[in-house]
């Protein structure tokens, strides 16, 4: 494929394929309503094009991280659920209630600030609380619940809309701590009013039916990430990420290659040198481990990544297939993001959240 409009680097966002994931992932969910989470801009994909994809799949409900995310989102789509994991920020409670974004309170302090915001409103406003069920993250502790339920009266002002906790090891079915905070969660369940409930992340839906509560909020699936540390990917592959060949060096002497001369090239070598690099997101911990794809041909990366290139070895690859201006899958259909990440020694959340914006963006599918 030859590199369109002269571009760099062209990272391709499939939203057809955004939109079957969710709808396995809500046929999955069972009885339970699917929402999803759109946080760090939908993963680094864009949110703006993302979730009208998301509602037109029948998503309703959508959790952020911040305010800010929640007003962002609230700006493109005006009618559905919006969830602020972090809670409101001192202060907020107007922003909150403006935009109609319902805060997740994770801390005695945030229930406080609610109910008095609720207060003086006059009316009570829905929230969500989170329970600390083995994260030691955000959430109320056992024993915080202990007292919060001890004076049920500090409730009275909030609008309790549901009740989450979050898996710590949901991506491994047989953990003892998938079971663990099940019985947690159950167990403080009984301490709070009858609401809504929501524990069951991307691959605590794959843990079956026991998990799924009221809502699933599934994120990383959403985008082709594998729930399932073990077994083949359910979910569609979301991105393509294509970088052009900037220059081909043929080899008649040995050389070393990059930063710190930490790969050497012999006689009849070939070194393409591609337009990406870790200022794109293409991180530096794939130097020699990395890997391209030029059609079905692999080519190893050889030497360090630096900031806007990276080179690869295509001394086997016929030269009409590897020569400039062609464009090198870096992650693709034969390098899915997961991929990427386990030859970086990361996650794919890391990945997708690290690319950069000098890529030329093509959303394919959807209203795109």
């Amino acid at each position: 494929m030859i590199v369109p409009d002269h571009c760099g680097a062209v990272l391709t966002i499939d939203l057809d394929a955004v939109a079957a994931n969710y709808r396995l992932l809500a046929d999955k969910s069972g009885k339970a309503i699917c929402a999803a989470v759109v946080k760090a801009d939908a993963y680094g994909l864009g949110m703006a094009k993302l979730v009208p994809a998301l509602a037109a799949a029948g998503c309703g409900n959508f959790f952020v991280a911040t305010i800010d995310e929640g007003i962002e989102l609230r700006n493109v789509l005006a009618d559905v659920s919006i969830y602020v994991l972090n809670g409101p920020a001192p202060d907020s409670g107007p922003v909150f209630a403006e935009c109609r974004l319902t805060p997740v309170l994770n801390s005695p302090w945030n229930i406080e600030a609610w109910a008095a915001y609720c207060n003086g409103r006059g009316n009570p406003l829905p929230a969500v609380i989170h329970i600390d069920t083995g994260m030691s993250r955000l959430g109320l502790s056992l024993r915080e619940l202990e007292d919060l339920t001890a004076k049920p009266e500090r409730l009275a002002s909030v609008k309790l809309a549901a009740v989450m906790s979050h898996l710590a090891c949901a991506d491994e079915p047989g953990h003892e701590m998938n079971r663990r905070q099940l019985t947690s969660f159950r167990r403080a369940l009984t301490r709070l009013p009858k609401t809504a409930t929501s524990m069951a992340n991307s691959s605590g839906i794959f843990l079956g039916a026991d998990y799924h509560f009221d809502m699933t909020r599934p994120g990383a699936a959403l985008y082709g990430i594998s729930p399932i540390k073990d077994g083949p990917n359910p979910m569609a592959q979301v991105v393509r990420l294509q970088a052009e060949i900037l220059q081909i060096r043929d080899v008649d002497t040995p050389l070393t290659v990059g930063y710190g001369a930490t790969c050497q090239v012999g006689r009849g070598g070939r070194i393409a040198t591609v337009a990406a690099g870790y200022a794109d997101g293409y991180l530096r911990s794939l130097s020699n481990c990395g890997c391209g794809f030029i059609g079905n041909y692999q080519a190893p990366v050889i030497g360090r990544v630096s900031m806007d290139l990276i080179t690869l070895d295509v001394s086997k690859i016929p030269h009409d297939a590897a020569r400039p201006g062609v464009m090198v899958d870096l992650i693709g259909p034969s390098q899915p993001v997961d991929e990427v990440a386990r030859r970086a020694g990361t996650i794919g959340y890391e990945i997708l959240t690290g690319l950069g914006a000098r890529y030329r963006r093509i959303y394919s599918g959807g209203k795109a």
